[in-house]
C-alpha cells in the first residue's frame, strides 16, 4: 500500500482565493464549495441539535441529579466554550476537511494525529447511531402507531429499545441517501431544518415559561435525585449537557465546502455552540418549571415529552414534538456528513483501508459516496445492540461522548504544548484581509483550562458506575462498555498501523535487495 502526505499531492491550479487557501496545504478542490455563513452555522448547530439531545437525555439527567442538575449546564457550556475558542483559532489557520485529524496531525505528529482522527471518526459513527435512537423519545408520543415493536414505548423497556432500533435504521437509510445526492440538497435540508429547530426551540421555551408551576428556586433542590450524594448526582447529571454540547467543530469539518472558510468557520463554531447553549439551558429550565409534578416519576422516565403533552395539551404538545422529529432527522444527517468528511480526509492521505475508494469524490455531486455508505451501515449495526438490552441505549450514548471528548483533548493538548514553546503564531489574514481569529494573550490560560476540563469530563463520563450503566445488574459488559469500546478502538488502530507498516516494509525490502544491473 502506498502512502500519501499532503506535500505529495499536486493540486490543480486554484480557481478562487478559497481554492488557493486549500492548495497551500497540498490538496486540490474536489468537494463543491457552496456553503455560506448560515449553512456553515447550520452544520455546527444541527450536529449539536439542542432539541434532539435535550429531549433524549433530559430524563436521564433529572433521574440522577434532580432539579439541581440544571446547574451542570452552565458549567459544561463554559468548558466547551473554551474548547470551541481553541478550535476557532485552528479553523482559521487550517480550513481543511477532517478537522480533528488535520489539526492534531499538524500540531503534533502524523501518528498521534492519526489516532485522534481514528478515535474521532469511530466516535462520530457512534453519535450517528445515538442520534437516530432519539426518535423513540418522540414519535410514539405523537402517535402510538409509531410503536412498531411491542406496546411499551419507554426506552428502558425491551419493546422500546427494539422499536428505537427499527426507527433508527429507517432514518439512517434516508440520511445515507441524502449524503450521496448533492451537497446543495444536504445544505438546503440543513438550513431548513435548523431554522425550524430554532423557531421550535423558542416556542417551546416561551410556552413552558408561561406555563410555570413553580419558581426558578426549584433548581437548587435535589428532589427526585438518585441516592448518590450531591457530587455524584451532579457528576452523572452533567452527562446531559456533555452529550448536547458536542459537534460544534462540524463547521470546521465543512471548511472545504464553505466560502471564505478562514473567516466564516471560526465565527460559526462559536455562534453554533453559544446559540445551542443558551436555547438548551432555557429549555431545561422551562421543563423544570412547567412539569406537572416533580415527584410522580414521569420526569425521570418520559422527560420533556411528558412535560409538553401534559402542560401544553396534546394538540400543541404534539405539534412541537413533530418539530423535534425534524431536528432529530437533520441532526442525524449532519453528524453522518461530518463523519463522512473525516473518513474522506484520512483516506485522501492514504491513511485508511480502501483509501482509494473512500477518497473518491463524485465530480457531479461533489460528495464522497463510499464514506456515507460505510457510516450508515456501521451505525445501523450498532443499533442492533438495542435488541440485546435496553441498557445499550445509554451505553451507546455515553460512549460516543467519551470518544469525542478524548479526540478533542488530542487537539487541545498538542496546541497547548505549541503555545508554551512559542510555536503557535497569531499572525496571518483571512480571505478579506482581516487578521485571523486569535485568543491573543488569553491563549495559554484558556487552552490549559480547556484541556483540563476535557480530560476531567472524559474520566467522569467513562467511569464504570454500576448504578448508571448496569442498574438491573448482570451485564458487566454494559458497565464497562465505554472503556472496552475505547480499548478495542485503540487496539484495532494499533493492529492496523502495525500490519500496514509490515506490509510497506515487505514491499521495500525486495527492491533494496535487487542486484545492480550488469553494465
Amino acid at each position: 500500500m502506498t502512502t500519501t502526505s499532503p506535500s505529495d499531492v499536486r493540486p490543480d491550479p486554484p480557481h478562487s482565493p478559497d481554492d488557493a487557501s486549500l492548495a497551500e496545504f497540498g490538496y486540490r478542490q474536489e468537494l463543491h464549495r457552496s456553503l455560506g455563513r448560515y449553512a456553515s452555522f447550520a452544520a455546527g448547530f444541527s450536529f449539536i441539535s439542542v432539541l434532539t439531545t435535550v429531549f433524549q437525555f433530559f430524563a436521564f439527567g433529572y433521574a440522577f441529579g434532580g432539579p439541581v442538575f440544571f446547574w451542570t449546564w452552565p458549567a459544561v457550556l463554559l468548558g466547551q466554550l473554551l474548547v470551541a475558542a481553541c478550535f476557532a483559532e485552528l479553523a482559521a489557520r487550517y480550513p481543511i476537511s477532517g478537522a480533528i485529524y488535520q489539526w492534531s496531525s499538524r500540531l503534533s505528529t502524523p501518528a498521534f494525529g492519526w489516532f485522534a482522527g481514528w478515535i474521532m471518526v469511530i466516535g462520530q459513527i457512534v453519535v450517528v447511531a445515538a442520534a437516530a435512537l432519539a426518535l423513540q423519545m418522540v414519535l410514539p408520543a405523537i402517535w402510538s402507531g409509531f410503536q412498531l415493536v411491542g406496546t411499551d414505548p419507554t426506552v428502558t423497556s425491551s419493546d422500546g429499545a427494539a422499536n428505537a432500533a427499527v426507527l433508527g435504521v429507517i432514518l439512517l437509510v434516508l440520511t445515507t441517501l441524502v449524503n450521496v445526492l448533492d451537497n446543495r440538497v444536504m445544505s438546503v435540508i440543513n438550513r431548513v431544518g435548523v431554522t425550524a429547530e430554532i423557531i421550535g426551540a423558542v416556542l417551546i421555551i416561551v410556552l413552558l415559561l408561561t406555563h410555570s408551576e413553580r419558581s426558578p428556586g426549584i433548581t437548587f433542590h435535589t428532589t427526585g435525585a438518585a441516592s448518590t450524594g450531591l457530587f455524584g448526582a451532579l457528576a452523572v447529571g452533567s452527562f446531559t449537557a456533555a452529550y448536547v454540547m458536542i459537534g460544534f467543530d462540524s463547521a470546521g469539518e465543512m471548511s472545504e465546502e464553505t466560502h471564505h472558510p478562514r473567516r466564516t468557520a471560526p465565527r460559526t463554531i462559536l455562534t453554533a455552540l453559544g446559540a445551542a447553549g443558551l436555547l438548551g439551558g432555557l429549555i431545561i429550565l422551562g421543563g423544570l418549571l412547567a412539569a406537572p409534578s416533580m415527584t410522580d416519576g414521569h420526569l425521570g422516565v418520559d422527560g420533556l415529552s411528558y412535560v409538553l403533552t401534559s402542560s401544553l395539551g396534546d394538540g400543541v404538545g404534539k405539534v412541537l414534538l413533530a418539530d423535534v422529529v425534524v431536528a432529530i432527522a437533520v441532526a442525524t444527517l449532519a453528524i453522518q456528513t461530518a463523519a463522512c468528511r473525516m473518513l474522506f480526509s484520512m483516506a485522501r492521505d492514504a491513511q485508511l483501508p480502501f483509501s482509494a475508494r473512500l477518497s473518491r469524490v463524485n465530480p457531479r455531486t461533489g460528495m464522497p459516496s463510499a464514506p456515507a455508505l460505510v457510516v450508515g451501515v456501521l451505525a445501523a449495526a450498532l443499533l442492533l445492540l438495542n435488541f440485546a438490552s435496553p441498557d445499550a441505549f445509554l451505553a451507546i450514548g455515553t460512549t460516543c461522548i467519551v470518544m469525542l471528548y478524548l479526540a478533542y483533548a488530542m487537539v487541545t493538548g498538542p496546541l497547548l504544548i505549541r503555545r508554551l514553546r512559542g510555536e503557535f503564531t497569531s499572525q496571518g489574514t483571512d480571505e478579506t484581509g482581516a487578521k485571523l481569529f486569535t485568543l491573543g494573550r488569553w491563549g495559554i490560560p484558556a487552552n490549559a483550562l480547556a484541556l483540563a476540563y476535557g480530560l476531567l469530563m472524559t474520566v467522569n463520563l467513562a467511569w464504570p458506575r454500576a448504578e448508571v450503566y448496569d442498574p438491573a445488574g448482570g451485564h458487566w459488559y454494559f458497565q464497562w462498555f465505554t472503556v472496552l469500546f475505547l480499548g478495542v478502538t485503540v487496539g484495532l488502530g494499533v493492529l492496523y498501523r502495525w500490519t500496514r507498516a509490515r506490509h510497506m516494509q515487505a514491499a521495500v525490502e525486495p527492491a533494496e535487495a535487487a542486484p545492480e544491473p550488469i553494465q
